[in-house]
């Protein structure tokens, strides 16, 4: 990150000192004291002191050796800088990141370390380090992570052009190709094998195929059809068809999951292959074409009252009384009521938790019980299921997630130094 690299370097003894507590007049005792005024804010020697320790401890646990101490604090100072200017930016914004969604977080960290919270808190405990600041962190990178976001996404613009362009590229192909989990054994056979031994080697091949094919599965047939030849080979991961062996590349390409190829002779002798998975080739989706009407608690209204209102309405529908009339009159989804409560075709994972199930659970032509979200009560009126084949469009979504991702880091350096700039920063 850029920085102002001569006042850093001016201030560098003086923030040695604040680190190690010393001071130019001996007399004077030196506990803690201001190294950086950041706007409003203030950034405390104790602070950075902290902070350098950890970046050493990290960069330590990582087989890296640290840089020159004058470096590591300057890099460390402006960092926290950078920190102090974007929280008093989201402090000012009101943002707030609720417990719950914190726990979240925090149990997410500890299921990517095998651990559960509590094995996660024991292990902090038996680094001497503190849960409370470690939460503490996590909440203050959370608010961060929402400042950046709103900020730099708003300076973000993404053509249809831009993304069929990047679509159209080597890089872009490479990217929105399928990939094939593949499982492959081989018959090992010499050169000059006679014509015997390859008619034997045949027959065996075969009796796996056929296992295969009757339900057994692949390993373990090839595991029990290894007489009088071995079988060998195992996972080739998970590839695009240009990183597929070429002898497969063709092949694996048309086959179902599930599904075992002939078996295939080469110079090398013959090679089974079967096809685990695949991600990224078709994707068809099951759409639900739903109405809703949307009732939320308020001063003058209870959490009951709503469920109640909620009930009362849908009863009205199933008396007879048009449901799009009701969610016009009624419902208090701004975005659909005018429209009679419609929100077209959803796909899954669109909608809440709790509305998707109980959409899911709902019959087209039919209306579900009440049902709560965060949002309040919802009754909803299923109108049509469909297979929806969104292969081309979940293609164009990965590739303009790719481009819009590579512009958000470039406009994040730019948005960070702005702000820098732009900040009233005074290095005791």
């Amino acid at each position: 990150m850029n920085v102002n690299t001569k006042t850093l370097l001016l201030s560098a003894g003086i923030i040695c000192m604040a680190l190690t507590g010393t001071s130019v007049q001996a007399a004077t005792e030196v506990i803690d004291q201001v190294v950086a005024i950041v706007d409003d804010d203030i950034i405390m020697a104790s602070e950075l002191r902290e902070r350098v320790s950890a970046v050493s401890d990290n960069l330590a646990a990582r087989g890296i050796a640290p840089p020159p101490d004058n470096e590591l604090i300057q890099e460390t100072l402006d960092r926290l800088i950078l920190e102090s200017i974007q929280l008093q930016k989201g402090q000012r914004a009101g943002v707030r990141i609720p417990d719950e969604q914190l726990n979240q977080a925090i149990k997410r960290i500890a299921a990517q370390n095998n651990m559960t919270l509590e094995q996660f808190q024991q292990a902090l405990e038996e680094r001497n380090q503190s849960y409370g600041a470690m939460r503490d962190q996590i909440r203050r990178e959370m608010i961060i992570q929402r400042v950046q976001a709103g900020n730099v996404n708003q300076r973000i613009q993404i053509t249809d052009q831009e993304v069929g362009n990047f679509m159209g590229t080597q890089e872009g192909q490479s990217l929105t190709q399928p990939q094939y989990h593949a499982l492959h054994a081989l018959l090992a056979l010499k050169p000059d094998s006679s014509a015997s031994e390859v008619a034997t080697a045949r027959a065996q091949v075969d009796r796996t195929v056929k296992s295969i094919r009757g339900g057994e599965p692949f390993k373990e047939a090839v595991n029990a059809n290894n007489k009088p030849y071995p079988l060998t080979g195992g996972d080739l991961g998970w590839r695009k068809p240009d990183e597929l062996p070429s002898i497969f590349s063709t092949i694996v390409p048309q086959l179902a999951i599930g599904e075992t190829a002939d078996p295939i002779l080469s110079d090398s002798g013959f090679h089974l292959v079967y096809l685990e998975a695949v991600r990224g080739k078709e994707k068809v989706v099951t759409q639900t074409k739903v109405r809703h009407i949307l009732i939320k608690p308020s001063e003058i209204l209870t959490d009951t009252q709503a469920r109640e209102l909620a009930a009362e309405l849908r009863a009205r529908a199933l008396a007879g009384e048009e449901f799009a009339e009701l969610a016009t009159e009624y419902s208090e989804d701004i975005g659909s009521a005018q429209e009679g409560g419609e929100l077209g075709w959803t796909n899954p994972g669109q909608m809440m938790p709790a509305f998707e199930a109980a959409m899911a659970k709902t019959p087209p032509g039919q209306m579900s019980a009440p049902v709560q979200t965060q949002y309040g009560w919802h009754v909803l009126k299923v109108e049509d299921r469909r297979e929806k084949d969104v292969t081309d469009q979940a293609t164009r979504a990965k590739a303009t997630d790719f481009v819009h991702q590579r512009k958000y880091e470039e406009e994040l350096d730019a948005w960070l130094q702005q702000i820098r700039d732009e900040a009233f920063v005074d290095i005791k």
